[in-house]
């Protein structure tokens, strides 16, 4: 089966992490040290090449996620996305460097209750079908490109706006979905927008919210210069 090609009754390799966002033509470097995802790793690349990325709704102290009843198995959100391995540098000390491609949204239809090094589940993609279309859309993104700056102004980051402004409107917005900073609820809510439009608008909603915040943190601060 071709990567993409998540149709229902799909068994996916879960690679469950707090905080790291993977969305259709976006780019997650990793580095893979755990034994038990470094053999996901070795099993993707003996195989089909794919990892789904997914958060766990806890996030734990060591960024792998909690919960109470099984700290080896927290509980999952219901929706991740698909990536292929497109590089993979293997290291002396067994540890993985890999970088995926995010190519499609899955969620979980039950998880298996196996004996395996990683967890796996059967996953349903059909209702996101668009993924493998949407960087292609169209979408304004002038009213984006100016949140944008206002937001990296009030956090101080680093962007070069001529680079942003380059991309096409659903690429931009999966982009800044991934690069921002948010937290892992709000990136979970990016990652569940049903379209690139509505993930658009939450993504407006989240930096107008971080602006704000800011503000309110330090009232005297000089207004930011459009």
């Amino acid at each position: 089966m071709a990567v993409g090609d998540c149709e229902p009754g799909t068994l996916i390799s879960l690679f469950p992490l707090t905080g790291s966002l993977l969305l259709p033509g976006t780019f997650l470097p990793l580095n893979v040290f755990e034994p038990r995802y470094r053999a996901l790793v070795a099993d993707a690349l003996a195989g089909d090449r794919r990892i789904g990325m997914i958060q766990p709704r806890l996030p734990g102290h060591d960024n792998t996620g909690w919960h109470p009843g099984d700290p080896e198995r927290p509980e999952l959100y219901p929706v991740g996305c698909l990536g292929e391995l497109v590089e993979c540098e293997p290291q002396p000390d067994g540890r993985f460097l890999i970088v995926l491609a995010g190519v499609q949204r899955f969620r979980v239809v039950r998880e298996l209750d196996e004996e395996c090094a990683y967890r796996r589940a059967v996953a349903d993609a059909e209702e996101f079908d668009a993924d493998l279309s949407e960087s292609a859309r169209r979408i304004d993104v002038a009213e984006l490109l100016a949140a944008v700056d206002r937001y990296r102004r009030r956090h101080e980051l680093s962007f070069d706006m001529d680079v942003l402004a380059a991309l096409a409107g659903a690429r931009l917005v999966n982009a800044l979905s991934v690069a921002l900073p948010f937290t892992p609820p709000e990136k979970q809510a990016l990652l569940e927008a049903p379209t690139p439009q509505a993930r658009r608008s939450v993504l407006l909603e989240l930096m107008a919210m971080g602006v704000e915040q800011t503000l309110q943190a330090d009232p005297y601060a000089p207004p930011t210069v459009h």
